[in-house]
């Protein structure tokens, strides 16, 4: 008789610290995807998502450089099941992208005259105080803020 193969994954140790809260933020995620969009740009109606899936890198983020309260081994697997941005978060560990809201916006092909995006610009060298990227609807993620 065949082996039975099961799709079971195995939980790292200290799963059980992390999961609640994303859990909650998947929750978050699915709410804000099935959200209906009457009234806003078609940029506008992602913006809720491209939040939470920030919120869910940088919790991670700063449970393993930051507070060091999760394993290498767990914060792989989070990184490998898609509970975190593997790429946003290599950013991250860069000087100067410490608080980058999204990679779209520091993606030259996607703005006029292949500069990247105007939260990217420090609050002090703004023209206009108020400002929102089109992309994630970010206010200023420049590290000098």
């Amino acid at each position: 008789m065949p082996k039975v193969k099961t799709n079971r994954v195995k939980y790292p140790e200290g799963w059980g610290l992390i999961e609640p809260t994303l859990l909650e933020l998947q929750a978050k995620m699915r709410e804000a995807e099935n959200d209906p969009h009457d009234g806003k740009r078609k940029c506008e109606a992602l913006w809720p998502i491209f939040k939470i899936a920030h919120q869910k890198s940088r919790y991670i983020f700063d449970l393993y450089h930051r507070r060091k309260e999760i394993s290498k081994e767990l914060y792989e697997f989070c990184l490998d099941q898609g509970y975190a941005d593997r790429n946003l978060i290599a950013k991250w560990k860069k000087s100067g992208y410490e608080r980058l809201c999204c990679l779209r916006c520091i993606q030259p092909r996607d703005h006029n005259f292949a500069t990247t995006c105007v939260c990217r610009v420090p609050k002090h060298l703004r023209e206009e105080k108020v400002i929102e990227c089109v992309h994630c609807g970010c206010r200023g993620c420049a590290s000098g803020d």
